[in-house]
C-alpha cells in the first residue's frame, strides 16, 4: 500500500514519519521549499514518544505523475482547494482520501471533486507544531488517528488501512461511525475556538470572569443545538465533556485558531465557525455567540 502525504507541516510530518518508522511505503507532497530544507536536514521528529530524522520521499506538484493507495490530505482547510488541484493525479480509480482537516465542509469539497467512493473519514488529536528549523515538536503523549468508512461498513480497504496503520501509529485506530466522531470532534473544536478567540484568552480566564462560565456554557449550547439539527447529533457524554472543559477554571487550555490569531497568521474561521454558522442560519438555529465570533475573527482576517 502507497501513502502520499499531502502536506510536510506539523500533522502530516509527524503521522508519515511514524507510517514511515514502521516500514509503509511514504511520500510527501510538498512545495519546492519546504522540500530543499528537508532535502538538507531530513524529516525531524522531536517527541515524548521517540525522536526520529528520517529521509522522506518527495514530489512537489509539478512531478507528481504517479497514483497512490492512499493519500493522507493534512494541510490546513482553507488551503484545500490549492491541495485538490495538485494532488489530482495522485487519484486513481482505488485511491482512498483520507482528510485529516477541520470542519466537515472539505467531505462536500472532496466528494465532488474525486467522487463519494474515494473519500473515507479521518480525524486526528495531537499537539504538535513546526519549529524555526523545520522540525515537528509533539507536546505530550496523547495522539489519535482515526478512520473508517463514511457509511460505517467494515470494507476489505479500510481493513487493509488498518492492518498497516495500528500497528504504526499509537492511538491509531478503525472507527465504526467516523462521521459521527467528525461531527463531535467539531462540536470541541468549534466551541473551543469561538471562546478562546471572541474573548482572546485562555479558557480558565474566561471562566474566571464574573460571566464567563454562563458565556461558555451558552456557547457550546449553540455548537451542540447546531451540530443537532445540521449534522449527527453528539453523544450525551461528549456534551457533558466539552461542557466540562470549555468552563473549567485554572485551564491553560487554547485553541490552535487563537495560537494562530496571536501570531498574525491565517485562521481557519470560515471553515471552524462560518461555515457552522451558515448550516445553523439553513436549520433555523438561533446563533448569536457563535456569530460575533465568526464576525470578530473576519475582521481579524481582513485586516491581514
Amino acid at each position: 500500500m502507497r501513502f502520499l502525504i499531502v502536506g510536510a507541516g506539523s500533522i502530516g510530518g509527524y503521522f508519515g514519519a511514524r507510517l514511515m518508522q514502521a516500514g509503509a511505503d511514504v511520500t510527501f507532497l510538498v512545495r519546492e521549499a519546504r522540500a530543499a530544507q528537508l532535502r538538507t536536514t531530513g524529516l525531524q521528529v522531536v517527541s515524548p514518544l521517540g525522536d526520529v530524522t528520517l529521509a522522506p520521499k518527495l514530489v512537489t506538484a509539478d512531478t507528481l505523475t504517479a497514483s497512490f493507495d492512499v493519500i493522507i490530505l493534512s494541510v490546513k482547510a482553507y488551503g484545500l482547494d490549492g491541495a485538490i488541484r495538485d494532488m489530482a493525479p495522485a487519484i486513481g480509480p482505488d485511491s482512498m482520501i483520507l482528510p485529516l482537516l477541520n470542519g466537515m465542509r472539505h467531505v462536500e469539497v472532496l466528494t465532488q471533486a474525486f467522487g463519494a467512493n474515494a473519500l473515507i473519514g479521518g480525524l486526528c488529536k495531537i499537539s504538535t507544531t513546526l519549529d524555526e528549523a523545520g522540525r515537528v515538536l509533539q507536546f505530550g503523549r496523547m495522539q489519535e488517528f482515526v478512520y473508517g468508512e463514511m457509511d460505517g461498513t467494515a470494507s476489505p480497504r479500510i481493513q487493509a488501512l488498518d492492518r498497516i496503520a495500528a500497528p504504526a501509529i499509537t492511538g491509531a485506530r478503525l472507527s465504526d461511525d467516523i462521521a459521527l466522531e467528525m461531527w463531535e470532534k467539531w462540536t470541541m473544536l468549534s466551541s473551543l475556538g469561538a471562546i478562546t478567540c471572541l474573548m482572546r484568552g485562555t479558557i480558565g480566564e474566561v471562566a474566571a470572569t464574573p460571566h464567563g462560565r454562563d458565556f461558555a456554557t451558552a456557547l457550546v449550547a449553540e455548537v451542540v443545538a447546531t451540530v443537532s439539527a445540521a449534522g449527527r447529533p453528539p453523544r450525551p457524554a461528549l456534551v457533558e465533556s466539552v461542557r466540562t472543559m470549555m468552563t473549567q477554571e485554572g485551564s491553560p487550555l487554547t485553541s490552535s485558531m487563537y495560537r494562530d490569531m496571536m501570531q498574525g497568521f491565517a485562521v481557519e474561521a470560515d471553515q471552524i465557525l462560518g461555515d457552522l454558522v451558515a448550516r445553523a442560519k439553513q436549520a433555523e438555529v438561533a446563533v448569536p455567540l457563535l456569530s460575533a465570533a465568526h464576525t470578530h475573527l473576519a475582521v481579524y482576517q481582513a485586516k491581514r
